[in-house]
């Protein structure tokens, strides 16, 4: 089950085990995760990790302000032997993708990867190209520094499905780091595979099938609409936002191992589902208005 994907995981990524699991729920419910958080935390390790724990293909494209559509989805070249235009596939072919400093490119460049993201193919001079499946984007960006930056416009935040920060681990687990198999040569090489593609499209599969309880249901929609009206909010969760909030919490389930979904399933992927989805006005923390919501909207039992 999941739970040895997660382990597995782990054995190279040292901190909390919640945004691992966040970043596998996102997985397993069919979107893509931004991880916003300061270098050096394991972002890269992260996403090197999973792609090799799932025996997938994985590519890395660092973005910046010079990258152009064409680097990240590929082009058209003119072969003169044949006469014909041949498709170069572009490093977006890949089960997992890592784009780098995500808003350092150009909004022209980061809107090329909406069409992936969402549908699953990319055009390029007017015929689509399939991606391979599964398909999983883990954007990264430095929520510090915003020199040389373009923010991600709202229509792009809304097509992941979690924002995650991994955050610095304990001292404890700072001591093994030091002291342990990361600090030597053995961190290079690549971790086993836990499970294949084949067996992970059929865990997606079970996630969109696991039932959820029409008054969980009902408790969704409430935050959503309370969202929409609430006086420190200027721009609530949309329906897609709720939706992908269920299915973020099948998810969670099946990570956790159950094959339905409790109150604390949603409770444990609000935040991270819900928090780029909204627009605060007078500067709220977007985090507190959320935990106010959950709050204020009666939990069913």
């Amino acid at each position: 089950m999941p739970k040895r994907l997660i382990a597995n995981i782990r054995s190279r990524i040292v901190g909390e085990e919640e945004p691992i699991k966040l970043v596998v729920s996102a997985l397993l419910a069919g979107g893509h995760v931004l991880l916003n958080d300061v270098p050096g935390v394991g972002k890269t390790l992260m996403a090197k990790t999973l792609a090799q724990s799932i025996a997938g293909i994985f590519r890395r494209i660092q973005f910046s302000p010079d990258l152009l559509p064409g680097d990240v989805t590929g082009i058209n070249t003119f072969e003169r032997k044949s006469g014909e235009f041949k498709f170069l596939p572009g490093p977006i072919f890949a089960n997992i993708l890592l784009t780098d400093e995500i808003n350092r490119a150009s909004p022209r460049t980061q809107s090329s990867l909406l069409e992936a993201m969402e549908e699953g193919w990319v055009t390029v001079d007017g015929v689509p190209h399939s991606l391979p499946k599964p398909f999983f984007v883990i954007a990264t960006q430095n929520p510090v520094e915003f020199h040389g930056t373009f923010p991600l416009p709202e229509a792009q935040l809304d097509r992941f499905a979690a924002f995650v920060a991994l955050g610095y681990p304990k001292v404890e687990e700072e001591l093994k780091l030091l002291r342990g198999a990361w600090a030597t040569e053995v961190s290079l090489e690549p971790v086993k595979a836990v499970l294949g593609l084949e067996e992970l499209s059929l865990w997606q599969a079970s996630v969109r099938r696991l039932p959820v309880a029409p008054d969980l249901q009902r408790y969704i929609v409430q935050v959503a609409d309370l969202s929409r009206h609430h006086p420190g909010i200027s721009l609530g969760i949309s329906p897609r936002g709720a939706l992908i909030w269920q299915r973020m919490s099948q998810a969670h389930a099946f990570v956790e191992g159950r094959n339905y979904v409790l109150p604390e399933d949603l409770k444990k992927t609000a935040v991270a589902t819900l928090v780029h989805r909204i627009v605060s006005a007078n500067r709220l923390s977007k985090e507190a208005l959320i935990r106010d919501m959950l709050e204020t909207v009666p939990v069913p039992v």
